[in-house]
């Protein structure tokens, strides 16, 4: 009988983390941690490897705990108002081969009491490849379309541009406004995300329920490779 990877006791953690956001209850609980998340994340990330082959051979699933697929659970409070040290969600990356960190094209896991969700494309890319991406899309419309309109990815995917910050104010101006995807130029971040409930994460049947999603959203991820000049 197949065994989950994930079970409840993720999200039973998670909510006791936000509660007592701290250095002094992470010690006393550092090993719940590695036990009920770190571990089982990294036999997850080991044996998801073989289906994330089967979408694309240039993505890699690392169990590595420091710069592997499985992010850390230290926040960065450099920049930040919020200075509690530590993520109350999971997340797992399994970003492109020629990826250095998490701006690189990939598929995402978050994990989180409530909010839980897959996701799959690139999070704000440097400067450079965001200029390369949108002069992609406005050379390449029809393929644009093919990645984010059809119904295989629009039933379950939804580019995740709800946010303000995630647009420019305009379209930059070395493109037509009237552009069929003008919205599309002033995104800062290309990713689409499909909500996923904790009953379904903690089923024995995740890993093949995940595929499937990755699958049917693999068409972004081609296409931001090709505006790059990535392999896909």
């Amino acid at each position: 009988m197949a065994q989950s990877y994930f079970s409840p006791k993720v999200f039973a953690f998670l909510n006791e983390l936000a509660q007592n956001n701290d250095r002094v209850w992470w010690e006393k609980n550092k090993d719940r941690y590695i036990e009920v998340i770190r571990e089982p994340a990294k036999v997850f990330i080991e044996d998801f490897g073989e289906r994330l082959q089967a979408i694309s051979d240039h993505f890699v699933a690392d169990t590595r705990t420091n710069g592997g697929s499985l992010m850390r659970p230290y926040r960065d409070t450099r920049f930040s108002k919020d200075k509690t040290p530590y993520k109350t969600n999971v997340g797992i990356q399994f970003r492109h081969e020629r990826g250095k960190d998490v701006h690189a094209p990939g598929f995402y896991i978050h994990l989180e009491p409530g909010a839980c969700f897959a996701g799959v494309g690139m999070w704000r890319p440097e400067t450079k490849v965001t200029h390369q991406i949108r002069q992609y899309i406005y050379e390449h419309p029809d393929e644009w379309r093919k990645a984010t309109r059809y119904k295989r990815f629009t039933n379950v995917w939804d580019m995740m541009s709800d946010d303000e910050d995630a647009y420019l104010k305009r379209v930059p101006k070395e493109y037509d406004p009237e552009f069929e995807y003008a919205d599309d130029l002033r995104l800062k971040t290309f990713i689409a995300g499909s909500k996923l409930t904790q009953k379904t994460v903690t089923s024995p049947e995740f890993d093949d329920e995940l595929a499937k999603l990755f699958k049917s959203g693999s068409d972004l991820n081609r296409f931001l490779c090709d505006a790059e000049g990535l392999p896909y």
